[in-house]
């Protein structure tokens, strides 16, 4: 299986949860990041095809958390299994207040030499506009400097 390399998911994310959400994707396989952006992952799902995409996850450092699994009840199929430890402390965070949950296998930092400013983040056709900050996920070109793996 290989990587779409034609778009990435850009998405600001609480660093306490990226921290806590690494153990949870090693041991669970993946973990489950909540957005209320529920159209985004169905155009997502859509175009990837069924292939994985690059997904590039930022610390987000506001108080509001951002962020595919639809949400009918706003809370996560298989309650907090996948969820990062440290939402449990955000009574919204797993009672319903997600639309989506979108899931991330491998999660990592990037190597310092291809870690990038977001300003340098390229946009692409009906994604993210620069002349706003992302609030939640969105779609972006896939930075060709960046060697995405593939995670089964």
């Amino acid at each position: 299986m290989t990587v779409t390399t034609d778009f990435a998911i850009l998405a600001p994310v609480p660093l306490e949860h990226l921290q806590s959400g690494k153990s949870i994707a090693e041991k669970e396989g993946f973990v489950a990041f909540g957005s209320r952006k529920w159209e985004l992952f169905r155009k997502v799902d859509e175009m990837r095809d069924g292939a994985p995409v690059p997904v590039l996850i930022y610390p987000s450092h506001e108080d509001v958390p951002a962020g595919a699994e639809e949400s009918g009840s706003g809370k996560h199929s298989k309650g907090m299994q996948h969820r990062p430890p440290t939402t449990g402390q955000y009574t919204s965070d797993n009672q319903g207040h997600w639309a989506v949950f979108w899931h991330v296998k491998g999660l990592f930092e990037l190597p310092k030499g291809q870690q990038m400013p977001i300003s340098a983040v390229q946009t692409v056709k009906g994604g993210w506009r620069k002349d706003a900050p992302p609030r939640g996920p969105e779609l972006v070109a896939a930075p060709s400097i960046i060697e995405f793996p593939v995670f089964a």
